[in-house]
């Protein structure tokens, strides 16, 4: 639900607070379908995902006390990258709200310096990377299009 202290004047969900529901809807998402908690790669190789950038579009306000639905994916990694797609819809998934692709460079926190994904991360990363997303060939906008069109089809 969209909270009230989150929201500006017009009752909208704050732009900087999207990101907020997104990483905490991720980190739930990750423990709960694979128990995988975010402090995992400091722990085991003192390492890190940091963020690199984000690409966000706004497409329709979410307004307080709304009831929202959050999905979150890995579209794409490659040795030492990790870019995750996360998609607000309202809570019957038939309008869309916002879309972000969050890139991020896996680090040695003992140095600060990009570093390729341990076997084990990288095995991870293949079982939970989404198929479908051609995120090397697909802009930003084209992508947005295909989960309008897959919403309005009842596909998402």
């Amino acid at each position: 639900m969209i909270r009230f202290q989150d929201c500006d004047p017009l009752q909208h969900l704050n732009n900087a607070k999207y990101l907020d529901y997104y990483f905490n809807a991720r980190e739930d998402h990750v423990f709960s379908m694979y128990g995988f908690t975010m402090d995992y790669t400091f722990k085991k190789h003192n390492a890190s995902w940091v963020v690199y950038n984000h690409q966000i579009g706004y497409i329709r306000p979410a307004r307080v006390s709304e009831w929202v639905t959050i999905i979150t994916s890995i579209i794409y990694f490659d040795e030492s990258t990790m870019v995750t797609e996360y998609v607000m819809t309202n809570e019957n998934k038939t309008e869309l709200k916002n879309v972000m692709w969050s890139t991020a460079k896996y680090i040695s926190v003992a140095t600060g310096k990009v570093i390729p994904h341990q076997e084990d991360i990288h095995r991870f990363l293949q079982t939970v990377a989404v198929e479908g997303v051609d995120y090397v060939n697909i802009t930003f906008n084209e992508r947005i299009k295909q989960i309008k069109t897959a919403l309005a089809e009842g596909r998402y």
